[in-house]
């Protein structure tokens, strides 16, 4: 079964919640409105399910940049629900991961949502988590996805700078985050980071010359996902930290799953066996 973990749809009852706003995130018509950033032109096309490559099972995620998860309770849950309602109703080779609102955390909440069969939480990468919800995650055996988080846009900047400078920078404080932080207090949480977590791993050796620790020490609880990067990014990690913490993630519609071309072996991997590891589905590892 190939597994692509990392892709976006906006619903109907998403796109309705956010066209129901007046403040930014919203929607007027299809042109996106967030703070600090040009208007986006969005093609309705890109999220239409019947026409989404998937494989056999791709994982659909709330748009974290859009800055929901941040919202105060009474703006963010009505969204964060939209987004639950249209993602639960997506065809059967659809899954989906859940969200939470951050601002104030509501563990009773989330927990009702994991038990509606999401596959696991995803937090944007700005996000320092409450233990409580990390711990709802290592009691059901679901893992984290980390995802790039808001990212004002600077005026005079090209399209592309955003998901290249910012979303970059937040997966690399991320990965080291929960590193230092995070895995110390919770030992048996798996973790995926998206975008190879900007490349974090790849800085072993000034971390070492820092002070830190990290070359040769591999936690086989924490995945990279590999959207927006190709066969040299995922050569280049696969280097430093082997093969089995690798999944297939595309961001689909804003990117498509790379060809690691790293042989038939390392694309099962990456496809097949560790996505299934990483969901917790143990009874297929070949």
């Amino acid at each position: 079964m190939s597994i692509d973990v990392h892709q976006h749809v906006w619903t109907p009852s998403f796109v309705d919640a956010l066209r129901r706003r007046t403040a930014p995130p919203y929607l007027d018509g299809w042109t996106l409105h967030l703070d600090g950033e040009p208007p986006y032109e969005v093609d309705p096309a890109d999220h239409d399910p019947a026409v989404r490559e998937t494989g056999d099972l791709a994982l659909v995620s709330l748009s974290s940049p859009l800055g929901i998860e941040f919202l105060p309770p009474e703006q963010a849950w009505p969204l964060i629900d939209a987004y639950h309602e249209g993602a639960l109703a997506l065809p059967g080779r659809f899954g989906a991961w859940a969200a939470t609102c951050h601002s104030e955390p509501d563990p009773g909440r989330l927990a009702h949502d994991l038990d509606r069969g999401f596959a696991g939480l995803q937090i944007p990468a700005t996000a320092d988590p409450d233990d409580r919800l990390l711990d709802l995650l290592v009691q059901r055996d679901l893992p984290l996805f980390v995802h790039p988080g808001p990212a004002a846009g600077r005026p005079g900047r090209p399209g592309w700078w955003a998901a290249v400078v910012p979303y970059v920078q937040q997966m690399h404080e991320a990965w080291h985050h929960f590193h230092a932080v995070v895995r110390p207090r919770h030992p048996g949480l798996r973790v995926c980071f998206a975008l190879l977590a900007g490349l974090a791993p790849l800085h072993s050796e000034r971390l070492i010359a820092r002070g830190g620790t990290g070359r040769g020490q591999v936690d086989p609880g924490f995945y990279l996902e590999t959207s927006s990067y190709g066969p040299r990014a995922i050569d280049a990690v696969v280097r430093e930290l082997g093969i089995d913490v690798v999944v297939n993630g595309s961001d689909a519609p804003y990117a498509t799953a790379p060809d690691p071309r790293l042989g038939a072996a390392a694309d099962q991997a990456i496809r097949v066996t560790n996505p299934r590891r990483l969901l917790g589905r143990k009874e297929s590892r070949t």
